[in-house]
């Protein structure tokens, strides 16, 4: 899919100024976005984690040397995967910059859940609801979340990742 119109839109530092305001007085939670003396902007955005497959995170593990007492080259740790299945529904809320793309999005998830498989192997989609049909679209490395939640607004309906 295309991004929309109102994705495509370019914004001067008034118009920033005016939408962080408007969407501001919207939200019904505490995750404002805040503007920048440098004309960047901070805000959340809440990511529903949809894995099909495990993940893999770090298991280190000792392995016992032959003699009690005496550290042998084998008594380093061992570099193990554990894998598992997020719960359906998990839900992350991250405080991110204006000009954070999504590929970074997608790298401070893997860290914060201590993830070690390649960033490469996920996406973040942006989800939005017309007509009650339900679209979703793959957004490239370079597309910036922050900026794209606030031309759509705090509506899950209309934007969501």
């Amino acid at each position: 899919d295309e991004p929309s119109e109102w994705e495509k839109a370019e914004l001067d530092q008034a118009q920033v100024e005016q939408r962080i305001k408007e969407y501001n007085s919207q939200i019904n939670s505490n995750l404002f976005m805040s503007l920048n003396k440098d004309g960047s902007y901070t805000g959340f955005i809440k990511v529903q984690l949809k894995l099909v497959r495990p993940v893999s995170v770090p298991a280190t593990k000792r392995v016992p040397s032959l003699q009690a007492g005496r550290p042998g080259p084998r008594a380093q740790g061992v570099k193990r995967r554990t894998s598992f299945y997020l719960p359906k529904g998990t839900v992350k809320h991250l405080h991110i910059l204006s000009h954070t793309r999504a590929s970074e999005v997608i790298d401070a998830l893997l860290r914060k859940f201590t993830v070690v498989d390649n960033p490469r192997k996920f996406a973040l989609f942006e989800r939005s609801e017309k007509d009650e049909q339900v679209y979703l679209r793959k957004l490239a490395d370079e597309e910036q979340p922050l900026r794209l939640r606030l031309l759509a607004g705090p509506s899950e309906k209309v934007l969501s990742f």
